[in-house]
């Protein structure tokens, strides 16, 4: 795991995949994204690592024991680089968030803590051991994180508790008309996701993660021979780019984005 953030905001920079079946998960995403895995597993767990090309870009690994008591379901969840995770932990919880785990120490790769925010939304703190220099990935690269949204419990409050916390700066703001307004937030001057008013009909709010591949009516396809399900078929977005949305057969939820249809 690499922390790729060398700017003054805090964005994110990793991503893990928590399922039930790691093997079955390893399969799939291989198939569907053309991911290489490794297996980086440390003494008494299962942690494999997915990359495009040369480049890390998330892990798989069982959903924790306590988080199951906790009735969590397979899920993507981001993690957001800081400087000092124990300092914005206290931050978070002083902001109305929480931290349901942590801060803990990774041996040889840093220190994480599991956090939501105010309306329950989850995501990850992340501090890294060191800093290496790593060539920065042009954007809409395939197998690459392509974008990030929060369907939060009020957009509004969501923005100013991040924008407070991590110093993301409003973007473009798409009005969706009944749905409400998309706010586009950027790190350090570049568009990275959006956060909007969740349905209500939505039982909690939650982060939604979308990765980019060539073609996304190829991609969706193959989503489905390996086994996932289609959400919500190819349709287009600001932007031009036609996005997908996906769970696998473990039931995470993600979506594929792309130029071409």
């Amino acid at each position: 795991m690499a922390d790729q953030s060398t700017s003054k905001a805090s964005g994110f920079v990793w991503y893990d995949v928590m399922t039930t079946d790691t093997t079955a998960a390893k399969t799939f995403y291989k198939n569907v994204m053309g991911w290489s895995m490794a297996d980086a597993s440390p003494p008494g767990r299962t942690y494999i690592v997915a990359s495009t090309g040369p480049t890390m870009v998330s892990g798989i690994m069982p959903i924790p024991e306590d988080a199951v008591k906790m009735g969590v379901t397979p899920a993507w969840m981001g993690y957001i680089g800081v400087a000092d995770v124990d300092a914005m932990a206290t931050r978070v919880k002083a902001a109305g968030g929480f931290i349901h785990r942590g801060p803990e120490d990774i041996p040889n790769v840093g220190r994480f803590a599991v956090a939501a925010d105010p309306h329950g939304a989850g995501f990850m703190l992340f501090e890294a051991k060191s800093s290496p220099q790593i060539a920065p990935v042009a954007p809409h690269t395939p197998g690459q994180v392509g974008w990030r949204e929060l369907n939060a419990g009020s957009g509004a409050e969501a923005f100013a508790f991040y924008s407070g916390l991590f110093g993301w700066t409003k973007a473009d703001a798409i009005d969706m008309g009944p749905m409400g307004t998309y706010q586009i937030f950027a790190v350090d001057g570049i568009q990275v996701g959006g956060i909007m008013t969740k349905n209500p009909a939505l039982p909690a709010a939650y982060w939604f993660y979308v990765f980019n591949v060539d073609a996304v009516d190829a991609a969706a396809e193959r989503v489905v021979q390996a086994g996932g399900r289609i959400v919500m078929p190819a349709h287009e977005v600001p932007g031009g780019q036609w996005v997908v949305r996906c769970t696998d057969p473990q039931g995470a939820a993600f979506g594929l984005v792309a130029f071409k249809r």
